[in-house]
């Protein structure tokens, strides 16, 4: 390593302990603070820097990669309210439990309060939303620092890498000369900057950090008394929220075998698709939950949860008025994810572990409940597939239908907030194809769906994209990332003008606020949109249009917009009628 001056001294030594530990990705975003950060990445060789012009584009990119490569990725930028832009994906991250490192240049500690220009207080910036914040020392030379240095590298990773994973800060106040200038008054005489290894006293380059995951084994008289309790009782669901996890998704269907559990399976869970086999997937819980005497009936005695707390409302009310069951809540990463307070038991413990600890045991299975809950859904499934196909309108839920049929085996969609993501949950049934599902549900925003997007998209390929119009607009300058890099991906963007979601809420009853105020219309079609990037753009007025739309472009390795005119009032009325009409037909 060279080292030109002391900024570089520290950010050479940073980086490339970075680079010891694992890390292989980073998002720059252009500026004069952190140049010595820009320069320290971008000439090293074994990370690959991802540049983007916009702060908040660039961190919900960080986010998506981070997301698909299961592993971290570093985010560079400059000081002032460039540091801000990178809030919200910072909070997605911390929720989701995605790994970022976050490096920001700063002024050094005589120009903070004085009103130097692009000058902020970054301390703490991220609040409670990072697993740690780290303010580094202003770069000098020492032995002692150096060693410093790199520890402040290893730690931070390891922080970012260990359950649950999440977000960390460091702050980087640098003095000038910002640019890789030589100064020979920067290197005290009796140090030797040539060789790495007399920096560090580590022999061979081998890292300091290890990281490695342990999990908890309780003795067997505590899995007994556990295995005894849950299969003692035949009248019991499993609900499977939001979680990344594939083999969580198998474990968790050979667990509703053993049971004769049905299990209760959020879009985003995984379970949707080839992992259910040999189980009861319920996918339909939306629809049928609704009336009050099925839900009534349905009613279980123990429920097991794993993963985030699921998408659907109506499923979030049903388990509330299960207060008689027993509740058992089975996370790792965020044990206390319950906020209808129902919890009665919780196992810190990894989900796939704690699916092991029941391997091979046998209890009061009830063929009975199993069939209850089999034979009300495969009546809504029929029901529902039935209504889609009498559907001629562009119907906003009859989207996902359409999505479960022309999608290819090892496809990837990554689905928006607001309106798509319950839309999905409740007409996206489970299929025989292996389709994994992407979303941003840690804090469930609408603002960095195109980027966070295609940061997946850049390491999945055949990604479809499916969000609303105000989440489309909200991001439009996370498109560069689309043209700069080619990247393969499909973008549904269903433009009913405004914000559909909120013609479902009593909002809507007032006058004279609600338009502007909630619905919010901004008259906007996106085609310029995709011509300012460069990317296709096709806009389908008709479900047969979209069909072909879709397939094609799928197939083609580019980006593409695809646009779908909705209307707010009518897509409520389609709803309710369409609910109304299959609810009609399973009594």
């Amino acid at each position: 390593m060279k080292f030109e001056n002391r900024n570089y001294a520290f950010t050479r030594t940073f980086v490339e302990e970075l680079s010891r530990c694992g890390l292989k990705h980073v998002c720059i975003c252009p500026g004069s603070r952190s140049t010595p950060l820009t320069i320290a990445f971008a000439e090293h060789p074994s990370i690959q820097s991802w540049l983007h012009i916009d702060e908040r584009s660039a961190s919900y990119f960080a986010l998506g990669l981070a997301k698909a490569l299961e592993e971290p990725v570093a985010l560079v930028c400059t000081s002032g309210t460039a540091v801000a832009n990178f809030l919200p994906a910072t909070v997605e991250a911390f929720y989701s439990r995605v790994p970022l490192i976050i490096l920001t240049g700063d002024r050094p500690l005589e120009l903070w309060g004085w009103g130097a220009n692009q000058t902020i207080n970054q301390i703490g910036i991220y609040g409670s939303h990072v697993k740690e914040s780290i303010i580094m020392q202003s770069p000098e030379i020492t032995l002692e620092l150096i060693s410093f240095v790199r520890a402040q590298s290893w730690k931070a990773f390891g922080i970012a890498t260990s359950n649950p994973a999440g977000p960390v800060h460091i702050n980087f106040p640098f003095r000038e000369p910002h640019e890789p200038l030589r100064v020979n008054t920067d290197f005290p005489k009796n140090i030797e900057q040539s060789s790495a290894e007399s920096w560090t006293g580590r022999p061979n380059g081998k890292p300091y950090l290890a990281v490695s995951s342990i999990n908890d084994h309780p003795k067997k008289a505590e899995v007994d008394a556990i295995a005894k309790d849950i299969f003692s009782i035949p009248e019991g669901i499993i609900v499977c929220g939001p979680q990344v996890d594939p083999h969580l998704a198998m474990s968790l269907s050979q667990l509703g075998s053993q049971l004769n559990y049905p299990i209760l399976a959020d879009p985003l869970s995984q379970l949707r698709n080839t992992h259910g086999k040999g189980s009861l997937i319920v996918d339909c819980y939306d629809i049928f939950l609704r009336d009050p005497t099925i839900s009534t009936s349905l009613k279980p005695r123990l429920v097991l949860q794993f993963g985030g707390f699921p998408t659907s409302k109506v499923l979030g009310q049903f388990l509330e008025g299960c207060s008689d069951a027993k509740h058992i809540l089975v996370n790792e990463n965020t044990p206390w994810n319950n906020p209808i307070h129902a919890s009665g038991q919780v196992f810190h413990v990894s989900p796939s572990v704690f699916c092991e600890f029941l391997e091979n045991r046998r209890g009061n299975q009830s063929t009975k409940w199993y069939q209850q809950w089999q034979t009300i859904t495969t009546k809504t499934r029929i029901a529902i597939q039935e209504s889609m196909g009498e559907c001629k309108e562009m119907f906003e839920g009859k989207l996902f239908a359409e999505l479960a049929n022309i999608l290819p085996e090892g496809s990837n969609i990554f689905i928006g907030n607001s309106m798509p993501i319950r839309d999905m949950d409740t007409f996206f049934p489970t299929s025989d194809k292996n389709i994994h599902i992407f979303g941003n549900r840690g804090a469930s925003g609408i603002d960095g769906i195109i980027s966070t997007a295609l940061g997946v998209a850049s390491i999945k390929k055949k990604l479809v994209v499916v969000l609303g119009d105000l989440s489309f607009y909200h991001d439009l300058n996370g498109l560069l990332a689309a043209k700069t890099y080619k990247i393969d991906a499909t973008i549904v963007v269903i433009n009913n003008d405004g914000g559909g979601i909120f013609s479902f809420l009593p909002q809507v009853k007032s006058e004279g606020v609600f338009e502007k105020y909630f619905g919010t219309p901004h008259g906007l079609n996106f085609q310029k949109a995709a011509e300012l990037y460069g990317l296709g753009y096709q806009r389908t007025e008709n479900w047969e249009a979209f069909r072909s739309a879709l397939a094609n472009n799928i197939q083609i390795e580019d980006t593409t917009i695809i646009e779908i005119p909705g209307n707010r009032e009518l897509n409520v009325t389609l709803h309710r009628a369409l609910t109304k009409q299959i609810i009609s037909q399973l009594r």
